[in-house]
């Protein structure tokens, strides 16, 4: 199978990547999350004016590229390489996905500012007990005159403190309705809580509280979105393997080098025999990362029992690689491995974190086996 980039698809990968290693301080982004705004807003519309990567995968109509699941995968795998905390999954994948599937001027409207990196979303649809399944939704939306009213509980909005709009899910007789809200974690709407808190990963989330938030007439995007939901989150699954694959070629590449400086017993530990099968074995489960992401960003356009078996072995298979690389670069690391002056120890960090997004390989796997049952 071809798996050659176009030109077209090599210049973006490029740009990219020189944009991230021109602009991207590895240094001033840690201290950005921790503790400052959370990200840096001058790359987010660098990314957007710049390079053209926010508008990569959006339609043309809007200001986009018109790119599709190649393009997306190419700038989470570069992003993921460069450890880039600014929201691109959860606005461009999530919110863009979200967004192409409704209808009406609103949506085009906050497509076209995603575009421009004048939008950022948050998607508000995991609750308690849910465990991973987006489908649970007990958060409720009632007419009340010609506004909505909101009423529920969303906990671990990734990406909500910085967002200046959130998705939110909620139950419209019976089915599962999507909404949008302007947002200002400073300044919420009435009847609005929100929870902020920084994540292991160094990101932002928060948990919501929805107590009788009204919401005008045409805040409603979708009026059966389980669909919509379903595919989304696919998408942003397969985005997300491509940044970890991103992070663990960082990861394995560094912990190579170093291996190779440093010395014990006079000689390189990169020539002991023990720590060379290690290294092989972070090798291979990095390969069979790849080509499960290759292999679920093509079938993303399949139909949606085989897209969705690509998307279950795909996820199982990068947390397998994630957690094998991660543990064993910061073993090959010594006790530095986990300290705040290494690159090792924060891409190990967002790889822990990866391993649980969208569902863990324990849920994947069994997700898989229901997909493949006779």
């Amino acid at each position: 199978m071809d798996f050659e980039f176009t030109p077209e698809q090599k210049m973006l990968r490029d740009a990219v990547t020189g944009f991230l290693a021109a602009r991207y301080d590895l240094e001033t982004s840690r201290a950005a999350a921790r503790l400052g705004a959370g990200w840096q807003p001058e790359i987010w519309r660098g990314l957007a004016e710049e390079v053209g990567v926010l508008g990569a995968s959006l339609p043309e109509s809007v200001g986009g590229i018109g790119g599709g699941p190649v393009e997306t995968m190419i700038v989470a795998e570069a992003l993921g390489g460069a450890l880039v905390v600014e929201p691109y999954v959860d606005t461009v994948v999530v919110g863009g996905g979200l967004l192409r599937r409704s209808d009406g001027k609103r949506a085009e409207d906050l497509l076209a500012g995603i575009a421009a990196g004048e939008v950022v979303t948050a998607f508000a649809a995991l609750e308690p007990q849910a465990g991973y399944d987006l489908r649970q939704v007990r958060t409720t939306a009632r007419r009340e005159g010609d506004d909505w009213v909101l009423d529920g509980t969303k906990i671990v909005v990734t990406t909500a403190p910085l967002a200046t709009h959130l998705l939110v899910t909620a139950t419209v007789d019976d089915g599962i309705a999507l909404f949008v809200l302007d947002f200002d974690a400073a300044a919420p709407p009435a009847g609005l809580t929100v929870d902020s808190y920084r994540t292991i990963d160094e990101r932002r989330a928060a948990d919501l509280t929805f107590t009788g938030v009204r919401l005008p007439a045409d805040a409603l995007l979708l009026t059966d979105a389980a669909d919509a939901v379903t595919a989304t989150r696919d998408e942003a699954i397969a985005a997300v393997c491509a940044e970890a694959v991103g992070a663990m070629r960082k990861v394995l590449t560094d912990t190579v080098e170093y291996t190779k400086q440093r010395q014990q017993f006079g000689v390189p530990i990169a020539s002991f025999q023990a720590l060379q099968h290690r290294m092989v074995d972070m090798h291979l489960e990095f390969e069979q990362a790849v080509a499960a992401t290759y292999l679920v960003t093509m079938k993303l356009t399949a139909e949606p029992a085989e897209r969705a078996r690509a998307v279950a072995a795909a996820k199982a298979t990068v947390a397998r690689a994630a957690r094998t690389i991660g543990q064993e670069g910061v073993q090959l690391h010594g006790a530095m491995g986990m300290t705040e002056e290494l690159a090792i120890g924060h891409f190990f960090k967002r790889l822990t974190a990866i391993q649980h997004e969208y569902g863990s390989a324990d849920h994947h796997i069994a997700r898989y086996a229901a997909l493949t049952r006779p």
